[in-house]
């Protein structure tokens, strides 16, 4: 019975629940394993320059984004295939979905990683000489900030991050050097301390 379903599809059809589906079940494993602690988001740095005063964490290329957007964007498109006649309004509207769950996952992880940090932990004298992981590109010479996941008092907190040294790769071990200001940390690459 499946078969004959899936025969019956059209090739657009096919590809939209192939992705759908494997959207579907990337954001299950995502969901689970933040929950439990062990985030194995592989978010892909594409070096896009954020302004001043946008939030770097906010940048909307990373791999749980495009996994939210095919999400939202997939489900849409089949739920409604019936119900919408034009391909071209079926297509806008799944859009316009995929982007709203984006921004909202987007919003909702700003929130909550605020409130995690708004915890009792003084960052001045509990950061300095934590380590952690890169998760945004930090840029070099303290040209701008990346955000970093560190490991403090046994919770993985996200911090803006700025270095003097080179550019620092997402994906980098890092070491805290110390605070700057209580949302914000100076790192350096934990492999340059190894002589």
């Amino acid at each position: 019975m499946i078969t004959a379903w899936w025969a019956g599809l059209s090739l657009a059809m096919k590809v939209i629940w192939g992705i759908t589906l494997a959207a579907s079940l990337i954001f299950i494993i995502q969901t689970i394993a933040t929950f439990i602690g062990a985030d194995i988001d592989v978010d892909t740095d594409f070096d896009t320059d954020v302004p001043g005063d946008i939030d770097p964490g906010m940048n909307l290329l990373t791999f749980r984004n495009f996994i939210n957007f095919f999400l939202g964007f997939g489900w849409t498109t089949i739920l409604l295939k019936d119900k919408i006649e034009s391909n071209a309004v079926l297509l806008f509207v799944a859009f316009l979905v995929g982007m709203f769950l984006v921004l909202a996952v987007m919003y909702l992880f700003k929130w909550l990683s605020g409130m995690q940090q708004s915890g009792n932990i003084d960052i001045y004298k509990s950061a300095p000489g934590c380590q952690g992981t890169v998760y945004l590109t930090v840029p070099g010479e303290r040209k701008g900030e990346g955000i970093v996941q560190i490991s403090i008092n046994g919770a993985v907190r996200e911090y803006h991050a700025m270095t003097d040294e080179d550019e620092i790769k997402t994906g980098t071990p890092v070491k805290v050097v110390e605070a700057i200001n209580d949302s914000t940390v100076l790192v350096e690459e934990l492999t340059s301390l190894i002589v």
